[in-house]
């Protein structure tokens, strides 16, 4: 199978041996989004009209924030927040409250209901607090590295050596490929997939427990000439594995 613009980062992924090859994927994706917004593309009209219309979510706007270049964060807002506040003024000036209602006042107010949108404004509320440029960069991207995988398991000696010896996933990325080798696979393919990939997250889950808990005991006056092994890092590498990312990364800063 010839190697293209979507099996080299996949293959490179894998013999990164990280927690998990998706979140791998992912940190690369995001760091370069946020890279060329506040390179030098926020000037860009067109990028800028993307900009403008879709937004950022909270967890991306700090990362803009973090990175660095305040002017370009200043630009990008002044035309974005423009367009958010003509639609706002719409939105509002179209609201119609619902009937009340004496079961509807008396009834606890569930948080998570809330979220959920009953209202036309809340809806685009919602929409516009969950939309992101950045995110949308990965997402763009992520299904042809999940229909990849599946491409690379099926034809490639290679990578199903990588995939047999990798540490697994993050529960997240773990549950989108389960997700897509439902409609990719043959039956017979799933009858040998789902063993392989059920046993990889069994083993490498456990693992990480173990190496918790050797941090745990580790700091056991008792244990305190032991070595570590490889627990010293395993309070991130579990906090990874059990909802994707990198909490112990650095802050993702421009280069000057």
């Amino acid at each position: 199978m010839k190697e293209n613009i979507a099996t080299i980062p996949l293959m490179d992924a894998f013999q990164a041996k990280d927690e998990c090859p998706f979140c791998y994927l992912e940190r690369e994706a995001e760091q370069h989004a946020v890279s060329f917004i506040l390179g030098s593309a926020y000037m860009e009209d067109d990028i800028r009209e993307k900009t403008d219309a879709v937004g950022f979510c909270r967890h991306h706007f700090k990362m803009m924030y973090d990175y660095g270049n305040r002017l370009g964060n200043a630009l990008i807002l002044s035309t974005h927040l423009k367009k958010l506040n003509q639609e706002l003024a719409a939105e509002m000036k179209a609201f119609t409250p619902g009937k009340s209602g004496l079961l509807k006042r008396l009834k606890k107010t569930d948080a998570t209901a809330v979220r959920s949108a009953q209202t036309p404004l809340g809806a685009w509320i919602e929409k516009k607090t969950t939309d992101c440029y950045v995110c949308d960069h990965f997402h763009r991207i992520y299904g042809r590295y999940l229909d990849t995988f599946f491409d690379l398991y099926q034809k490639n000696t290679e990578f199903r050596q990588l995939f047999a010896e990798s540490k697994g996933f993050c529960l997240p990325h773990f549950g989108d490929l389960v997700e897509t080798a439902e409609n990719k696979l043959t039956d017979a393919q799933k009858q040998e997939f789902f063993p392989m990939v059920f046993s990889l997250m069994q083993e490498n889950m456990e693992r990480l427990q173990k190496e918790v808990s050797w941090f745990v005991e580790k700091n056991d006056y008792r244990n305190k000439d032991k070595d570590w092994g490889t627990s010293a890092d395993s309070i991130q590498r579990a906090m990874q594995k059990c909802a994707g990312g990198y909490p112990a990364d650095e802050v993702f800063k421009a280069k000057l």
